[in-house]
């Protein structure tokens, strides 16, 4: 169950090459569902077409509920995006891992916390973009000194909060759902006896995986949102 990571050394930096492994893979696969829903669009959508419309749809509520329509269009491609490759990373772990000379290749990227801590770091830093973008230098810099002066430190360090807890909420959610299946699965080498224990739960917390990484994806959106929202909307 304690498997190493296939790490890699090349210019002086050390490369997890399982991550770059699953990037990609979810990646790809996002882009796969992204071709198939849009390459044969009609009027009355259906299968992926519709499944595709639904998602959008689905997204832009969520942005609807944290700012205006005006405000928030533009962040639409981009919420479609982060909700289908998180909860792509999410389920990439759930059916198998494939372990090889006691290296793990196979696993959700984001039960790494460097994966999701990438993403909260990205999601942030375009927040600070838009928000310069929108406001102005001037006018954005002023929001860390209201409705006081010493306002400044704690919003700073409410920067770095929400930067840790966006990463570290997907990843340990994701991590510790991959590790009880890790023990379940463990049992079964136990013999029938094991197996028979362990499958009905196996089958349970799998199904249960499923909806916690739904509902991740759907947290972690929604938190892109509302962060972006506090940025570009003068309202907040």
């Amino acid at each position: 169950m304690h498997h190493e990571a296939p790490l890699h050394e090349f210019m002086g930096l050390t490369f997890n090459l399982s991550n770059i492994l699953m990037i990609t893979v979810a990646s790809l696969v996002v882009f796969l569902i992204a071709l198939v829903s849009t390459r044969s669009l009609a009027m009355k959508p259906t299968g992926m077409q519709n499944f595709m419309e639904w998602i959008m749809d689905f997204v832009k509520n969520i942005i609807k509920s944290n700012m205006d329509w005006k405000s928030g269009g533009p962040f639409h491609i981009l919420g479609i995006t982060l909700i289908m490759y998180v909860f792509v990373s999410n389920m990439l772990g759930l059916p198998f891992a494939v372990v090889y000379d006691n290296e793990l290749w196979w696993k959700s990227p984001t039960a790494d916390p460097v994966v999701t801590l990438t993403l909260a770091v990205m999601v942030v830093a375009l927040t600070h973009y838009y928000g310069i973008k929108v406001k102005g230098f001037g006018e954005y810099g002023k929001e860390y000194f209201k409705p006081y002066s010493f306002m400044f430190p704690i919003k700073v360090i409410e920067e770095f909060a929400n930067t840790l807890t966006l990463g570290l909420r997907l990843y340990g959610n994701i991590y510790a759902g991959e590790i009880l299946l890790a023990l379940l699965v463990s049992i079964t080498h136990i013999g029938v006896g094991g197996y028979l224990a362990a499958a009905v739960p196996t089958i349970i917390w799998q199904g249960f995986s499923v909806f916690i990484g739904s509902i991740q994806a759907f947290v972690f959106v929604m938190l892109t949102m509302v962060y972006m929202a506090h940025k570009v909307s003068h309202d907040h």
